[in-house]
């Protein structure tokens, strides 16, 4: 393996990280959780207050487009998860969105009864599934199996599979392609969660002919906390899907205020309420850090940043049990070790100057950021944590007193 120096030199996207905004004496390894401030978002966020809203009003909404920014939004992010721009609908938060194409997709296997999703997924997508089912009553109900036994888990009776392609504590990565094809073969529904795929990787959800997904917009697209998330309808179910949540921005007109719902023509039948335009104006911002760039090549670097950080941690803290799979094909862009004081070290580590965060029970999680990290980043974040483990210093109350946000 190259010097951390020397991969740096011959990194050809070093020159992205001057899109960002990195806060000086820190190491951030977190952009799976949130992104970072892109460079610039600020002044143009400015303007979006202080013009468009300031002295336009609601005169906005034709004079600065803001009634088609959720549908310019989509367009960059249907080009960073292999779709059409008519397949993709942005707005909502992630669990909405989840509840949307979890109940459009019943709706298009009324015989089923069964949501069928990983006992290790994000929780989110367990709760709003499991309400769902609830609300449905008739039978329908949620079933776990974990990713040893996936595919002999989707029967005759699971109308839909929910999986998240990269699992949020161990980085380890489904193989859409063939998994959805499984769930297709046996007749039932594809669902992805891109949460920690969109803008990590390339992602291609045409190719891999998946039915629905989802995905949020402040993890690596670098939207801003609480970002508007995103959902992808295959363009072959677009026709027949019925919204279960009807808002006004779904309609047909929805400036008739017609008192009958009547959905409106392709993917915009998905939108609900009114668009959040100073969140969405964050996002479209954010999304331009990515004009021009290569996703093959922020997936090479990507992996060459995991191999130096598993490699280094390793050599110089054997205490830490590496949980992510080393092959590549098998993980996403994060990077997690797991220790019985994993929220104490965690805390150290931040004290010191690299930030990443910790996963209940015992994880402690590193996102791998190819646009802004550097070799030298991950090197020196090796360097460091190899200090809090021999000189023991997460062993203090300070750091075992939990937050509220972990």
């Amino acid at each position: 393996m190259a010097s951390a120096d020397e991969a740096d030199m011959s990194d050809s996207l070093r020159s992205i990280r001057s899109r960002f905004v990195l806060p000086e004496e820190v190491i951030y390894l977190d952009g799976n959780s949130l992104g970072v401030l892109p460079a610039g978002l600020s002044d143009r966020m400015n303007d979006v207050i202080e013009h468009q809203w300031g002295t336009r009003l609601v005169r906005g909404w034709n004079d600065a487009g803001w009634i088609d920014l959720p549908s310019q939004v989509a367009g960059k992010i249907a080009a960073l998860i292999g779709a059409e721009t008519n397949c993709v609908a942005v707005g909502d938060s992630t669990s909405v969105n989840i509840f949307k194409v979890l109940s459009a997709a019943l709706s298009l296997r009324p015989n089923r009864r069964v949501i069928l999703s990983d006992r290790n997924n994000f929780p989110t997508d367990l709760y709003v599934a499991d309400g769902l089912t609830k609300l449905l009553g008739q039978g329908y109900e949620l079933k776990l199996a974990t990713a040893d036994t996936m595919e002999d888990a989707v029967d005759e009776t699971v109308a839909a599979v929910l999986l998240t392609e990269v699992d949020y504590r161990t980085g380890e990565r489904y193989d859409m392609l063939t998994m959805t094809k499984h769930i297709q073969k046996n007749g039932a529904l594809a669902i992805w969660d891109l949460c920690h795929s969109a803008g990590a990787f390339p992602v291609n959800l045409d190719a891999a002919e998946a039915d629905f997904a989802i995905g949020c917009g402040y993890k690596y697209l670098n939207g801003g906390p609480g970002a508007p998330a995103f959902l992808y309808v295959a363009e072959r179910h677009l026709a027949g899907v019925a919204p279960a949540l009807s808002g006004w921005m779904g309609h047909k007109t929805p400036f008739a205020f017609t008192p009958d719902y009547l959905p409106a023509a392709g993917i915009h039948r998905m939108m609900v309420g009114t668009p959040p335009i100073l969140s969405l104006s964050s996002l479209n911002i954010a999304l331009d850090a990515f004009e021009d760039v290569d996703m093959t090549l922020v997936r090479q670097k990507s992996q060459e940043l995991c191999d130096r950080f598993i490699s280094e941690v390793e050599r110089r803290c054997p205490e830490l049990e590496l949980v992510t799979p080393r092959a590549h094909e098998r993980r996403g862009s994060q990077v997690s070790f797991r220790h019985p004081e994993g929220y104490a070290v965690m805390q150290a580590l931040i004290a010191n100057g690299v930030i990443g965060d910790f996963r209940a029970p015992d994880i402690l999680r590193f996102g791998m950021t190819p646009l802004y990290l550097r070799h030298a980043d991950i090197q020196a974040a090796a360097e460091i944590l190899e200090r809090v483990m021999c000189e023991k210093l997460w062993d203090q109350e300070k750091y075992r007193k939990r937050a509220k946000v972990t």
